[in-house]
């Protein structure tokens, strides 16, 4: 088998065609930004005003609903992986979020269990994965909506140190915003 070589040239060439193409694929998938973010922007805003202005105890119950929004994403990503061409990057973004999606879950599995009275402060941490998640994206697509979503999102988790659990829900739904639902809207203008 013989080896290929490239000029330096046709080899930035073909890494930014790489590119290219994922931000293509990115763009058409922008659907997973925007389903995650405005289900989670709902969630947390619900749990505010149950917790906040209802009282409720169980206010956390807005977040079984995570179950249909799993099934839609999984449906949807076998849906389309029919039709769109596999990329390397394509596929390093997908591990990067699938962690973070693992992570999440670990995280609030760890926090349940070791929670006695009122609330431990998670949503510092979730905010800081939001960060990494759309930092790391923005960079590897050179998508700068996403990298300033993800600096927002670590100066918001920093935020939260100053803030009641309560409050600290405002600044989760304000980092979704930035990292999730505005970018997503303008991944298509970007492809």
């Amino acid at each position: 088998m013989q080896e290929e070589n490239f000029s330096p040239e046709e080899s930035l060439h073909l890494i930014q065609s790489m590119i290219d193409r994922a931000k293509t694929n990115i763009s058409d998938n922008r659907f997973y930004f925007l389903l995650w973010g405005w289900y989670v922007f709902f969630a947390i805003s619900t749990q505010f005003l149950l917790k906040v202005v209802l009282h409720y105890p169980k206010h956390y119950i807005v977040w079984w609903g995570v179950s249909p929004a799993v099934l839609v994403t999984i449906w949807y990503g076998r849906k389309h992986s029919r039709t769109s061409h596999r990329t390397y990057v394509g596929d390093s973004m997908g591990y990067l979020w699938m962690g973070i999606g693992i992570s999440f879950f670990v995280l609030s599995f760890i926090i349940s269990n070791f929670q006695k009275e009122g609330s431990l402060p998670a949503y510092p941490f979730f905010i800081m994965f939001y960060g990494l998640g759309t930092f790391v994206s923005g960079k590897i697509l050179q998508f700068k909506p996403l990298v300033i979503g993800g600096i927002i999102n670590w100066l918001l988790a920093c935020a939260c140190i100053f803030v009641s659990y309560d409050y600290q829900l405002l600044l989760a739904a304000a980092a979704i915003i930035t990292s999730y639902i505005i970018p997503g809207h303008l991944l298509k203008k970007h492809s």
